[in-house]
């Protein structure tokens, strides 16, 4: 069925054509090809360079900082430091101590607050 549609059975001119195409291939001018060897060569060194990751905000920071010979001084000071603050020589009061006393119990007396608790037993 076509629909009222002539329909060619026969591709021998098509087949010619392309038997003619394929005989009669134009031939690229000498100055394009240059030019596009070229533009590879070019390609082929920029894929060639190394490509230098991003610096992480770490990396950032340590350099800031002043490297890792800074970062070794801070790291021996925090650790003197907490070492002082838990184990503090003898001269030097304990910061513990102040923090969480070792003595709770109190007198009443002490606080001044004993005449109160007296008149209100009496």
């Amino acid at each position: 069925m076509n629909w009222g549609m002539t329909m060619a059975e026969d591709d021998m001119e098509l087949d010619q054509l392309f038997a003619q195409a394929r005989r009669n291939r134009p031939e690229m001018p000498d100055d394009l090809v240059v030019r596009i060897l070229t533009d590879a060569e070019m390609v082929r060194l920029d894929r060639m360079r190394p490509v230098i990751p991003p610096r992480s905000v770490w990396a950032r920071i340590l350099d800031g900082i002043g490297g890792w010979q800074s970062m070794s001084g801070l790291a021996a000071a925090s650790a003197a430091g907490v070492w002082i603050g838990f184990a503090a020589p003898d001269f030097l009061p304990d910061p513990a101590t102040i923090i969480y006393p070792q003595d709770t119990s109190f007198v009443v007396a002490d606080l001044g607050l004993d005449a109160t608790f007296l008149e209100d037993a009496e």
